[in-house]
């Protein structure tokens, strides 16, 4: 069997969508490290996690000790850590990437302090790849009032925080969802990434679940790829992801693996983004062993082996499907799959 890339699960469906009023209550770090421990199939286990710096699993400030307490609990689940999301967005004490000069600079802070954290589990011997992640942190509303200016502001902003990541040793992977403004089409992100021109440096997050949907031209119809009279066909749906795949998987350095079923979704205050639907969800639009392919094979279907580990990101599930066993052993069976399909061994 392939032993790469390895398989993460994400933490932050945890808290993503939970929390805030009328929303359900955010699942603890420990709960969730706990039920990726336990998924099994056929004896392979999760390999790691991806986490979120946020409160309540990690404070964004914490210590070098709460760090060091963290990543032997992570450890002791027998577990690493991959990449991590950097809260860059106004609420969590970030700001708008293409903003004024204080919100670009609270971006950038948190950035630096995301990467501190990043660099510190690396040198405590338990994070051995990854990147660590972030998005423009605006609206695609405020984002189309100016989207030359805008994107030149962010990429700005970008290039400003790579400074920071290099300085740490890291690498940082902006989110391609179609709720964050210049991030919000498969062709929008590859300017933006353009306009920054530093792919050892900054490149993409690719989240099957979102990408879908680039196809489909949410919130940037003149980027549409399959005609508004779509019905799924084989012909159509492949020729799209050909042509996405090739504009942005020269710059994907994330992966994530998931399910859509072409709708949106949104809960507690996160924005309606593209729905991630479970492994075996019959309303699922993506063959999730064959799709990931796109972005783990080259054009000419060669696996690139640019991306270490895999992560399964599913947000916004009811808590209690995420407390069943089952969900993550149906999740982790996907995500071997796909190993399987597209990885190799070392």
């Amino acid at each position: 069997m392939n032993n790469y890339p390895k398989l993460h699960n994400a933490m932050w469906p945890g808290l993503v969508g939970k929390g805030s009023p009328g929303a359900e209550p955010c699942i603890d770090l420990d709960t969730m490290l706990d039920l990726t421990a336990k998924a099994e199939v056929n004896g392979v286990k999760f390999d790691g996690v991806d986490i979120f710096l946020f409160e309540p699993h990690i404070n964004i400030d914490s210590s070098d000790d709460d760090l060091k307490r963290i990543a032997d609990k992570v450890r002791a689940k027998g577990l690493t850590i991959g990449s991590v999301v950097a809260p860059i967005w106004p609420p969590t004490g970030g700001g708008s990437a293409m903003g004024g000069e204080e919100d670009r600079k609270k971006f950038v802070e948190q950035v630096r302090k995301g990467c501190r954290i990043a660099k510190k589990f690396r040198d405590l011997g338990v994070r051995p790849h990854g990147v660590v992640r972030i998005d423009t942190a605006c609206g695609v509303g405020d984002w189309e009032k100016d989207p030359k200016g805008n994107t030149k502001r962010i990429a700005q902003t970008f290039k400003e925080a790579a400074k920071v990541a290099k300085a740490h040793g890291e690498r940082l992977a902006a989110e391609g969802e179609i709720c964050w403004g210049g991030l919000h089409s498969w062709k929008y992100a590859a300017q933006l990434l353009e306009e920054v021109g530093q792919p050892r440096l900054v490149g993409f997050q690719a989240d099957m679940a979102h990408t879908l949907l680039f196809m489909l031209g949410y919130n940037a119809p003149e980027h549409r790829l399959v005609p508004e009279k779509f019905f799924w066909e084989p012909d159509k749906f492949h020729a799209a992801m050909k042509k996405m795949t090739k504009a942005l998987r020269p710059w994907t350095i994330d992966f994530h693996v998931a399910q859509n079923d072409a709708t949106v979704k949104g809960s507690g205050t996160h924005d309606k983004t593209g729905r991630h639907c479970l492994a075996t969800d019959p309303n699922g639009k993506l063959n999730i062993a064959r799709d990931a392919g796109y972005w783990l094979r080259d054009d000419a279907g060669k696996v690139t082996k640019k991306v270490k580990s895999i992560c399964w990101d599913g947000c916004m599930f009811p808590n209690d499907v995420m407390m069943k066993q089952e969900t993550w052993n149906n999740i982790l069976a996907a995500m071997i799959q796909v190993r399987e399909n597209h990885g190799w061994k070392e």
